[in-house]
């Protein structure tokens, strides 16, 4: 038997200023069946990147302060 890794990505996008970390958290959190290990977002406003990551499941990983900065237009995230 060989081990089988899977993963997650999971993104959003808004023309108007948008919470998309939110957007992306919740879909990050549907799709947490798929990777169990860690999780990411990262976020632009179209001149730089936010990222947050660490190890743990969507919802040890993330929290509202931390979501709240992530700002921007658009979001992937990955678990």
């Amino acid at each position: 038997m060989s081990i089988h890794e899977e993963c997650g990505v999971f993104g959003a996008f808004s023309p108007e200023p948008a919470n998309v970390a939110a957007m992306t958290y919740y879909g990050l959190y549907a799709l947490q069946h798929r990777g169990q290990q860690s999780a990411g977002i990262a976020a632009s406003d179209g001149s730089k990147i936010l990222v947050y990551k660490d190890q743990g499941l969507v919802n040890q990983v993330f929290s509202e302060q931390s979501l709240q900065g992530l700002r921007g237009h658009i979001a992937v995230g990955h678990v």
